[in-house]
């Protein structure tokens, strides 16, 4: 059975696990890197990105996550996970993963009280338009040639893209009522899921730099 973790570091990790449980997903949050082991998928959740570069790096996260994905584990970062996982950043801090090969700026909307919700054509899930839920949130700015544009904000910048095994969003699926970005990652999870003896099933996502 295909196994989700959500990194449970900080931020709102627990509506993910509530969602994915939902969903009758085997879920688990992800607190140490050991914890990565055995996972097909791992979600980095929202939350402050300076915060959780700080935890993560507390941990040992930077060089477990490469080495999970290496193996095969799919990986997806929302609003702040977006942030933690891009390879470079148009803000100087924090500093970024550099998973997937995207330049990102933060609080691209504004503050808090500058929150919306915008209807977004996603590209993969089908029906209906997304209810997308931006809180605070960050937009692509730029994308490496093997990036896939998902879905823009009123054919502006892009809130969702894909780099392989490697998935990012602006907005925040968890707070609706609607799965189907939580079902296109677990497809992810299903087709980039690594073989018994660990190999990696897929291609590599980003191109491994560190952001500035």
């Amino acid at each position: 059975m295909t196994r989700i973790g959500v990194l449970a570091l900080q931020g709102d990790f627990i509506e993910h696990m509530h969602v994915l449980e939902s969903m009758g997903v085997d879920a688990c949050e992800v607190r140490v890197p050991t914890q990565l082991d055995g996972l097909h998928g791992l979600i980095i959740p929202g939350g402050e990105s300076t915060t959780m570069a700080k935890l993560m790096d507390a941990y040992g996260f930077r060089e477990a996550l490469r080495s999970a994905l290496a193996r095969g584990m799919a990986l997806w970062g929302t609003c702040a996970g977006m942030i933690m996982i891009a390879r470079d950043l148009e803000d100087p801090y924090p500093e970024p993963l550099g998973l997937i090969d995207i330049a990102v700026s933060r609080n691209w909307f504004g503050r808090q009280i500058d929150s919306f919700e915008s209807d977004l054509d996603f590209k993969g899930i089908g029906g209906e338009p997304f209810p997308g839920v931006f809180i605070r949130a960050p937009v692509v700015t730029s994308c490496g040639p093997e990036v896939k544009v998902l879905a823009t904000v009123e054919q502006g910048p892009a809130v969702a893209v894909r780099n392989g095994r490697v998935l990012a969003t602006a907005f925040h699926p968890e707070l609706t009522d609607d799965t189907r970005v939580h079902h296109y990652f677990l497809d992810m999870a299903e087709e980039a899921a690594p073989d018994d003896s660990g190999a990696s099933t897929g291609q590599p996502a980003g191109d491994g730099k560190g952001g500035q």
